[in-house]
Order: C-alpha cells, then sequence, then structure tokens
C-alpha cells in the first residue's frame, strides 16, 4: 500500500522533528537508529534483526510513556513538560518514519502495526499535540494495514486497566481508529462485531466505575467514541440485505441499550446535561434497529432478541448484555427527562404509554421493567425520580374492578420486586418529595392488584420488611384495605338482602390478624422489640383495634373473633405486652434526657392504643 501523506508537523502545532530538547534527544537518536535498523532488516531480509528493532521501537515509546507517568504521580510541572515534549518528539520521529515508507515496505509497516498501537496511544494520552499526532499515526495504520488484524490489535490494546487520569483518553484514541476499522470490514460481519463489542464494553464498564465527576468531562469522550463504534456498526447494518442484517440491528441495539444504562450509572455533576447528548444518539440508533417504545416500556421486543442471542453460536456474548432491560427502561426515562429526548420521540412515546395503558398485560409488563433501575444503588437519584414519574403515569387511568379480572399469577413475583424497589426509594430518598412520591407509587401499584390476591402481596411485603417505619406503613395499607373490604362485603350483604350472610369470617380477617400476631407475638419469640419497634406496634394495634370495632357491629360478622381467638389475642398478644411498655414508660420518665423524653413520647400512642384494645377484647369476652 501507498503510505500516507499526512504531515506530522501540521498534526501537531507545526513543530517539526529534529527540534530536540535535551532530555529528549537520547531517546530521539536511540529511536532513529533502531527505526533505520528495522528498514534495513527488512530490506535485507534479517528477521532476527527486524523483529529485534521493532521491539525496541516499541521499548523507546514505552519507557517514555512510563516517565511522563512518574512525573505526573510526583506532581512535577516540569518534569510532566518535558516528558510531554519527549513524547511528542518521538511520535513525530515514529509518523515521519511510516510517512518515508514505500508499498514495498508494507512488511515493516505491518510489523510496527503489531506492537506501536498501545504505547502510541499511551503517549497520544499526554494531550496537547501529542493526541493530534498519535491520532495520526493511527489512522495511518488504519489506512495501510489489514482491517482484520487490526481489528485484533485495537481490541488487545483495550484490554488494559484504567490508569487515571491519562487513561480516558487513551482509550477514546483506541476506540476512535476501531470505528474506522470497521468501516472498512467487507465481510463476516457479524463475527467481527461480537469480537469488538466485548472490549468496547469492558471499556465502558470501567469508564463508569472508576471515573469521579472530577473526570466527568473525559468520561464523557469516551461515551461518545463508544457511539462512534455504534454508528460504524450501523453503517455496516446499512449496506447489508440478507438475514445477517436483522442479526446485526438487534446485537446493535442491545449494544445501545447497555450503554444507556452504562451511560446512566456515570458520575457527572449535572447528567443530564453532560450525558443527554449521548444518549440521545443511542436513542436514534436503536430506533433505526427496529425497537418500537412498546417494545422498550414492556422488554418484550428486548428479550426476544437476548433470547435469540443466548441460543446462538456463542452463547457467552449475551453475557455483554447484562443490563439492557435497564437500557429500554431508562431509554424511556430519558425521555421523560431529557428535554432533546422529548422532542425527538414527538408522539411515538404518548401512543406507546396509550397502548399499555389500555392492555393490563402490557401494563403489568411496563410497571415490573421499572424494578430494574429502581432497584439498583448505581443509578443517580434523578433517573429514579422521572422512574417513579414514569410509574405514575402508567399506572393512571386504573380501574380495580377490571384488575380483578386479570390473571395476576404470573406476574406476582414480578410485581412483588417492583414493590421492594419502590419501598428502597422511600426508605432512601435524600428528599422528602421524593419519598412521598413513592409512597403513592407504592399504594397506587397495591391497589392494581386483584383483591383476592392484595392481601397475599402485602404480607409477603411485611415478612420481609426489615424497617419498624415500613412495616407500620404497610400494616396501614392492610387497614386501608381493612376498610375497603369490609365496607364492600356490607355493600354486598345489602345488595342481596343478606343472603350472602352465612356468619362466616371474611376471607380478609384471618390475613389480618395473622400479620398482627406477626408484630406483637414475634416468630424469634418474647414481646416486640421496644422503643426500637414502636411504630410497627403501633400501627398492629390500631389494626387490631379496628378489627374488633368491626367485629362490635352487629350478628353478621360476629363469627370473626371467636371465644378461642379472644382468649389468645387477650392473653398471648396483649397482656404480656403491658408490663413491657409501662416499664419502659416508667424507666426513661426517670431518666430527664432528650432522648429519654423522646421515647416516653414516642410510647404514649402505644401506650394508649394498647389499654384500648385490651378493654375492647375484655367487653367482648364478658358479652
Amino acid at each position: 500500500m501507498a503510505a500516507s501523506d499526512s504531515d506530522p508537523s501540521a498534526a501537531a502545532g507545526g513543530v517539526t522533528v529534529g527540534t530536540s530538547s535535551p532530555s529528549s534527544a537520547p531517546s530521539s537518536a536511540r529511536l532513529r537508529e533502531s527505526l533505520a535498523a528495522l528498514s534495513q532488516g527488512f530490506d535485507s531480509g534479517d528477521t532476527a534483526a527486524s523483529d529485534a528493532a521493532t521491539n525496541a521501537v516499541s521499548d523507546i515509546l514505552d519507557a517514555s510513556a512510563a516517565a511522563a507517568a512518574e512525573a505526573a504521580d510526583i506532581d512535577d510541572p516540569a518534569r510532566s513538560d518535558a516528558a510531554a515534549r519527549a513524547a511528542e518528539e518521538l511520535l513525530r520521529e515514529v509518523h515521519a518514519f511510516l510517512s518515508s515508507l514505500t508499498s514495498s515496505q508494507q512488511m515493516a509497516i505491518d510489523a510496527l502495526s503489531l506492537v506501536l498501537p498501545k504505547p502510541v496511544a499511551k503517549l497520544g494520552a499526554l494531550g496537547g499535540s501529542c493526541r493530534a499526532v498519535a491520532a495520526t499515526i493511527i489512522k495511518f495504520f488504519v489506512a495501510n494495514c489489514s482491517p482484520r488484524d487490526m481489528l485484533s490489535i485495537f481490541c488487545e490494546a483495550l484490554d488494559t486497566p484504567m490508569e487515571l487520569p491519562n487513561g480516558l483518553a487513551y482509550f477514546v484514541l483506541l476506540l476512535n481508529g476501531l470505528a474506522e476499522v470497521l468501516a472498512l470490514i467487507q465481510r463476516r460481519h457479524v463475527q467481527q462485531v461480537e469480537v469488538v463489542l466485548p472490549a468496547v464494553l469492558k471499556v465502558m464498564h470501567a469508564t463508569v466505575s472508576e471515573c469521579d465527576e472530577e473526570h466527568g468531562k473525559d468520561a464523557v469522550d469516551v461515551f461518545n467514541a463508544a457511539v462512534g463504534i455504534g454508528n460504524a456498526i450501523q453503517e455496516m447494518c446499512k449496506a447489508m440485505v440478507n438475514r445477517n442484517k436483522k442479526d446485526l440491528c438487534d446485537i446493535l441495539g442491545l449494544y445501545s441499550l447497555q450503554n444507556i444504562a452504562l451511560v446512566s450509572r456515570s458520575k457527572q455533576q449535572d447528567i443530564l446535561s453532560a450525558c443527554g447528548p449521548v444518549v440521545l444518539q443511542y436513542a436514534r440508533v436503536i430506533k433505526f434497529c427496529g425497537f418500537t417504545y412498546l417494545d422498550l416500556l414492556t422488554g418484550n421486543g428486548v428479550k426476544v432478541a437476548t433470547d435469540k442471542l443466548s441460543k446462538g453460536e456463542d452463547a457467552d456474548f449475551a453475557d455483554c448484555f447484562s443490563f439492557v432491560m435497564d437500557g429500554a427502561t431508562l431509554s424511556v426515562v430519558w425521555t421523560f427527562m431529557y428535554d432533546d429526548m422529548t422532542k425527538y420521540a414527538g408522539a411515538e412515546l404518548e401512543l406507546a404509554l396509550n397502548e399499555v395503558q389500555d392492555n393490563h398485560t402490557n401494563k403489568w409488563e411496563a410497571i415490573t421493567m421499572l424494578k430494574y433501575v429502581l432497584s439498583s444503588i448505581s443509578y443517580p437519584w434523578i433517573i429514579k425520580s422521572h422512574s417513579i414519574n414514569l410509574l405514575l403515569t402508567l399506572a393512571q387511568e386504573n380501574h380495580t374492578e377490571e384488575m380483578d379480572h386479570v390473571d395476576f399469577t404470573s406476574c406476582a413475583p414480578r410485581t412483588f420486586a417492583t414493590l421492594k424497589a419502590i419501598e428502597s426509594v422511600m426508605m432512601f430518598a435524600p428528599e422528602a418529595v421524593m419519598r412521598k412520591k413513592a409512597f403513592a407509587a407504592l399504594k397506587k401499584v397495591i391497589s392494581m392488584v386483584p383483591s383476592s390476591q392484595r392481601f397475599d402481596i402485602l404480607q409477603a411485603l411485611i415478612k420481609n420488611s426489615v424497617s419498624s417505619s415500613l412495616t407500620g406503613i404497610l400494616l396501614d395499607l392492610v387497614r386501608e384495605e381493612v376498610v375497603r373490604e369490609s365496607r364492600r362485603a356490607d355493600e354486598d350483604c345489602v345488595a342481596s338482602d343478606g343472603l350472602q350472610d352465612h356468619g362466616e369470617s371474611p376471607h380478609w380477617a384471618s390475613h389480618a390478624l395473622e400479620l398482627v400476631e406477626l408484630i406483637l407475638r414475634p416468630p424469634e419469640g418474647g414481646p416486640p422489640r421496644l422503643p426500637d419497634h414502636n411504630e410497627q406496634v403501633l400501627s398492629a394495634l390500631n389494626l387490631l383495634r379496628l378489627i374488633m370495632i368491626i367485629d362490635s357491629r352487629g350478628s353478621r360478622l360476629g363469627r370473626l373473633l371467636r371465644e378461642e381467638t379472644l382468649q389468645k389475642v387477650h392473653s398471648e398478644w396483649l397482656i404480656p405486652l403491658r408490663p413491657v411498655v409501662a416499664g419502659i414508660q416508667s424507666e426513661n420518665e426517670k431518666d430527664d434526657s432528650e432522648i429519654a423524653n423522646q421515647i416516653v413520647c414516642s410510647l404514649n400512642p402505644v401506650q394508649l392504643v394498647l389499654y384500648h384494645c385490651i378493654e375492647l377484647v375484655e367487653e367482648k369476652m364478658k358479652g
């Protein structure tokens, strides 16, 4: 192949080759000697000499990169500047040599392409003119070497631990080169992409996990370079016409969704302005790949693509896309929270939302998709807040009566996981407004569960709760459900002129009493842990009080609390609790500290409701 006509002095601001700083002169001289020996070795056919010279060139560049890194570590600006000047001069020497080679010296070009991309990118990561000259060298190799060989070389160079702060620029140079190579691939596109994407996504993972806000802008440069990889694959897809086009489009769509999830995890001072443009570029690619907003909301189209990929020849390749479900939901969330995404989506998202809201199966699928984002600790609160907004939008226009006829069995585990994820936002969100919004979402989703299984969901949530305040909130929801069910039973009884009354306990009674027992008589034995569990004990007592009030209204529910149940409630739940509460009250009343006063105040309502419950039970037993 013909050598590149690029001018290295133009690439680096006009500094000419041969203008050496004193500290760089020895390295430059050794580099020129090694390059000359390499050329002579290939011209004479001396393989041993050419191999030794090739390795010497690589070693010189590696040593220069190490010296620059050492200067940066000890925070010596003078040494850093000298190292950067030396690195620039070495890069210029390499570029000048490459530009002097002719097509008859292709073997020398190929030999250097095997060893130089990595040290050249390290030196280019120093910034300034070094980056421009390094990019020119990488472009030279892309233009003059086998695309398939360069693809493997770049992927190997990407498999390097990240070293901040210059490591990000190193990866950007290599990713840009890799994107240019992909554009030159002529056949076996799917197989080549399956080699490239694991290496690229590994870099994305490292960027997200190891970079903090200080490196935010440099991280976005990596994200944009990864977009360039996606754009190159998109051009591949446009040129294809056979069945492989669909396969490659599916892979490209999953790659884009995976990167949306990773970008959404990055630490930025303002993630909207920093990462919004990146996500928008991926949104365009996703649309090109054929994924609709309905696919993204329900996850169905994404699951079809991942299932097909996992059944392919390289099943391990599917492991690269572990966050695509997150990405599907996040692509919709970003459309809600980023204005340019909203404009790009136009009416398509609104039409998809209407379609989801009109189909109960789609609605449950869309709601449960949000568990991926809400349950993760990796996404910032602004994204979780907008995810709750999306959930509330999905749950609109809900008619509980209609939901009672939906087969809920299959989605019950996913719904439980989603509710647990919403609980985590309720518990840990930094702002009260967001916690209240999450609570509204929790209540809304629970109200959508068919009434026959609503108590089961609430019971599972309470049994798996690790917070007294959260357990108290859930018990209060149970109390609201008891009121609702009791009122419905009354209405049904009136409507049937009492014909439906058989004196049997309503179905919710055993569920509610079981939850009260769970709190007032813990499975691990002994009384409840007070004052740590004040909130859940108070809620349990209020629930018990409500049940006894309902039980006292008339003969229709007279079998709700049988004599043996009343005895158990009195002797096993309430009476053992009374001396515990009184003892803690008395002990803290003697202490005049602020903490003791807080404990007394928190126990006062517990004691009040406890005594009221005891009175109600004793009256019922006498009656």
